[in-house]
């Protein structure tokens, strides 16, 4: 199964997080943020990935989920790569933090912050809606 994904993650407190090598120490302020990704190739096993705690370090989110928790996951099948299209989308509505999780294109982030989870889940479904993308929660 092939698709993208939206991880609803739930920062409890302000942290600051060391991000692979290039990033370095980030500063990370308590409240929701977006993680948008995609899986071309095993979309619930990389969902399954995000969702367990025994991981090596690979991409920059991995990082993060060892200070925070995913709260909820939105995602959508398609063959179709919409990743940067839900993006940009939320980057209309919310912060992103700079060069997060978006090293293979044009994207300024891939991570986006939100004071509440509500502000962060209904983004996230207006960004599926604005693309005609149907949706489902994981």
């Amino acid at each position: 199964m092939k698709g993208c994904y939206c991880l609803i993650i739930n920062m409890k407190k302000d942290s600051k997080i060391k991000i692979g090598r290039k990033l370095g120490k980030i500063e990370f302020r308590q409240g929701y943020y977006v993680y948008v990704g995609s899986a071309m190739n095993s979309l619930i096993a990389r969902i399954e990935r995000h969702l367990s705690d025994d991981k090596k370090m690979h991409w920059h989110v991995d990082y993060l989920l060892k200070n925070a928790e995913i709260s909820d996951v939105i995602y959508n099948q398609s063959k179709r790569k919409i990743e940067c299209d839900l993006s940009r989308h939320i980057s209309t509505q919310a912060e992103g933090i700079k060069d997060f999780g978006c090293s293979d294109c044009e994207c300024e982030s891939h991570l986006y912050y939100f004071k509440t989870k509500k502000e962060a889940v209904e983004c996230v479904e207006s960004a599926y809606d604005s693309i005609n993308m149907k949706y489902e929660y994981y």
